[in-house]
């Protein structure tokens, strides 16, 4: 099978010698597209599925170039602000490589999975030295089956450890697929209350918890983790509803993702609104009693 005929998906980064999401020195491929929209994202041009136009403002000359060289007259000039209507743009990328002076910047390319394959493996030694591996993670990995479980079978198929970050709101037949080629689920948890969850993701947890209990049954590796988001799901009320949520599950521990300013900017470039514009970032000092409450629960946290 060449790479032209090889199954394909829209990957916006692959980072090399990541320490945080899994065992090991790792690489890890995030995929675009997310069912969720969670108002806090450090990742907000994953949450489309389609190749998107980032403007950086402090970069742009006001040439107009891009302008003159969109064939869909998808962007448009006001002041000193670009807006891009990505209803219109077809992604030709034509903006892209005319700006002089690199201010607009394509996020999302699409690739093989030989091509992803390739660049895993060219870090294959530090992999078994370190019993590290490789992890899928976007957005949604498994909103992209058809590119991530050839993906997932290559990387088995050559010994590789491997995990997934999943949100879990994905179709139990698609997850269960991936189970087999999976070895640590990394399953994000938001909220363990349904209409909180829904107000601050645009959906439910119920599918969510499904899978998780799911997985658990089964006997897979999962490690619950948790984002912990300001005035949102960070009381020691919550933390005793989290507990909760877990035991339902089948879960014995949790690690908390104290919430971060990183993905700030990127909301700016994609002219979009920021709902946590502004708020301090948690520390782990921030959350002892959040995670003394989760301990008196019997529910092993750690950051």
């Amino acid at each position: 099978m060449t790479n032209q005929e090889a199954p394909s998906g829209v990957i916006f980064n692959i980072q090399k010698f990541s320490l945080h999401d899994g065992p090991g020195i790792r690489t890890v491929v995030f995929f675009k597209g997310c069912p969720l929209s969670c108002k806090w994202c450090a990742n907000p041009e994953s949450q489309d599925t389609d190749i998107q136009i980032l403007w950086d403002q402090t970069l742009c000359v006001g040439c107009g170039a891009c302008i003159e060289n969109c064939p869909e007259g998808a962007i448009k000039k006001s002041g000193r602000k670009l807006y891009i209507r990505h209803d219109r743009c077809r992604r030709c990328l034509a903006c892209v490589t005319d700006c002089p002076s690199h201010a607009l910047k394509a996020e999302g390319k699409l690739r093989s999975v030989p091509e992803v394959l390739a660049v895993c493996l060219q870090d294959e030694a530090f992999y078994e030295e370190s019993g590290g591996g490789v992890t899928l993670s976007g957005g949604e990995p498994l909103m992209q089956p058809g590119f991530a479980l050839p993906l997932l079978k290559a990387l088995k198929g050559r010994g590789i450890h491997t995990a997934v970050e999943t949100t879990g709101c994905i179709a139990p037949e698609v997850f269960e697929t991936a189970l087999p080629w999976t070895d640590l689920i990394l399953f994000d948890i938001k909220h363990w209350d349904e209409h909180k969850h829904k107000e601050g993701t645009g959906v439910s947890n119920r599918l969510i918890l499904e899978n998780m209990k799911h997985a658990l049954a089964l006997g897979k590796e999962v490690l619950p983790r948790l984002p912990v988001i300001p005035d949102f799901n960070d009381s020691p009320r919550d933390a005793e509803g989290f507990a909760l949520r877990l035991k339902e599950a089948g879960a014995d521990k949790v690690q908390l993702l104290p919430f971060h300013q990183f993905g700030e900017r990127k909301y700016e470039m994609l002219d979009r609104a920021y709902a946590y514009a502004g708020i301090p970032a948690l520390r782990e000092e921030n959350l002892e009693e959040f995670c003394r409450a989760f301990l008196s629960a019997g529910i092993h946290a750690f950051f």
